[in-house]
């Protein structure tokens, strides 16, 4: 039996149709590509560029520096000229006359020395020494000192104010307490009744320095509490 083909199914016969579509489609591809250029691309450049300020950098201009000149040399002193008196020359001769020849007595006035008094200078008040002030059994026996003489104000108790006064004083050569004063307040009663304990405490051990006894400023916490 002879097979026979439908002229729709023939494929072969489109074969070249399409191969001049494909040829038409490049070369106009190719036709717009050529045609296409930069001279069709407007850009405004109006406000593209600016203009650009360069500002120039001031430098002062350094002047040295104008000293004042000089002063003059001073001027070279006259030599004192000696005048050479002739041995002929007339001169007058002034004669001194004696208390003995006048006859008239000599008083003799006794003008007394004046002495001028040297003021009195402090000595020096250190902070820190070698041998630090002591109080007599140490620090120990300064607390319970401190704790059996303080008597709490009756109105600091009632407002319930407790707290700690620090006092600051002067240890002198001898071991005495002098110039007590509040360096921390925690209430006018307190710091009174503080600065009575200090004042009444015995004398120290003095502080010394390179073996010698002086003057130690010294700082004691006193502390007020309620039970």
């Amino acid at each position: 039996m002879e097979i026979k083909k439908s002229p729709k199914a023939d494929l072969e016969g489109k074969k070249t149709t399409r191969l001049l579509i494909g040829f038409v489609t490049v070369l106009a591809l190719l036709f717009v590509g050529f045609e296409w250029s930069e001279r069709d691309i407007k850009i405004d450049t109006s406000e593209a560029i600016a203009d650009v300020v360069f500002e120039e950098e001031i430098i002062p201009i350094t002047q040295p520096e104008q000293k004042p000149p000089p002063p003059p040399p001073e001027a070279p002193k006259a030599a004192e000229i000696l005048k050479i008196v002739d041995d002929k020359a007339d001169v007058e001769e002034t004669d001194i006359a004696s208390s003995e020849e006048v006859g008239e007595k000599v008083e003799v006035k006794f003008v007394p020395p004046v002495i001028e008094e040297e003021e009195p200078q402090e000595e020096e008040i250190f902070q820190v020494v070698e041998h630090m002030p002591e109080f007599p059994g140490g620090m120990a026996a300064l607390m319970k000192f401190l704790g059996k003489n303080i008597k709490y104000p009756t109105i600091a108790q009632e407002n319930g104010t407790q707290g700690r006064v620090i006092v600051q004083f002067v240890v002198n050569k001898d071991g005495s307490i002098v110039d007590p004063v509040v360096v921390r307040s925690v209430d006018p009663y307190l710091d009174k009744e503080a600065l009575r304990v200090i004042k009444s405490m015995p004398k120290w051990k003095p502080g010394q320095q390179l073996g010698k006894k002086v003057r130690v400023k010294y700082t004691v916490p006193v502390t007020f509490r309620l039970q």
